[in-house]
């Protein structure tokens, strides 16, 4: 790992910090229904990145997609995993779920990495799957003690694994990948918005004033993180992305805890210790394997 970051590498961990505070966002808005904040954030992001195309003229990529059904697919696809990612991650945020949503960034690593086996055949070390194992082992013993499965945690990250997973395969830019994935699901977010207004369950009678102005900020918050992670990504090492990426779930945690007043249980502490543990095995491990592949090549050089 190199001993200094790049200008890469801190575009990558402001994005990090960014989503890491985001639920201080989100409790701004804690008064309105979730699923309705939920539509505002997918209708906003697409407004973001029409502008976004418009102002670095990228229509000619958004026509290239339109004729290829495949790329059109897989960004469609995408597009309802991570409103899933969002819906149920705004939700936890704005009841009193900080701690698990923090914890779905911690177990995403190990999740993504089974998928990285399961769908393009990568190889687990031995360390890896007894890391993998670990996970496993501190969610069933939360899951028993706390006599409730933790599908908070592991429907925010395993839909975000997923989401990697299907954006593995895709080529275009950030903009036009975000751009198909809202414009999928808007169609939805503009009916649940109407309808929601219509029955005065909306942000009608909620908001006021300037109050106003946090629902097109939520597609601000949105887009300028991914923009962030879409620039500095071509110049970070996939392995110091992965040491960043812990940013996020720990500022959650630490907002939950001492700012929220969430209860961190004992039951918290074994999952955390159980998570924590496994990611520094992965750590190590991918690690060794950079150092060895590095090796080889010195090797044939």
């Amino acid at each position: 790992m190199p001993k200094v970051m790049n200008t890469g590498a801190f575009y990558v961990a402001a994005c990090y910090a960014a989503w890491g505070v985001l639920p201080l966002f989100w409790k701004s808005l804690g008064s309105v229904n979730s699923v309705y904040v939920l539509a505002s954030r997918i209708m906003w992001s697409l407004v973001m990145t029409l502008l976004m195309l418009t102002a670095r003229r990228e229509w000619g990529s958004v026509r290239a997609v339109l004729q290829n059904r495949w790329e059109w697919a897989r960004l469609a696809v995408g597009g309802v995993l991570i409103t899933v990612n969002w819906g149920v991650y705004i939700w936890a945020v704005n009841s009193a779920h900080i701690i698990d949503a923090s914890l779905a960034y911690y177990i995403m690593n190990p999740m993504t990495v089974l998928l990285g086996t399961l769908l393009f055949r990568e190889k687990l070390t031995k360390l890896q799957w007894f890391a993998t194992g670990l996970t496993v082992t501190g969610i069933a013993i939360a899951a028993v003690r706390l006599q409730v499965f933790p599908w908070i945690a592991l429907v925010i990250g395993g839909s975000f694994a997923l989401y990697s997973a299907v954006k593995k395969k895709v080529t275009v830019d950030a903009n036009v990948s975000i751009f198909f994935e809202t414009a999928t699901v808007t169609p939805l977010a503009l009916i649940w918005i109407i309808t929601a207004e219509m029955q005065g369950a909306g942000a009608g009678g909620i908001l006021h004033g300037a109050q106003w102005l946090l629902l097109p900020l939520s597609g601000l918050v949105t887009t300028i993180p991914l923009m962030l992670f879409a620039v500095g990504i071509k110049t970070t090492s996939m392995s110091m992305s992965g040491v960043l990426m812990y940013i996020n779930p720990t500022l959650q945690l630490l907002l939950g805890v001492l700012l929220y007043h969430e209860e961190f249980t004992v039951t918290h502490g074994i999952l955390f210790g159980f998570v924590w543990t496994s990611l520094t095995l992965f750590l190590i491990s991918d690690r060794r394997k950079q150092k060895k592949t590095a090796k080889e090549n010195e090797a044939c050089a």
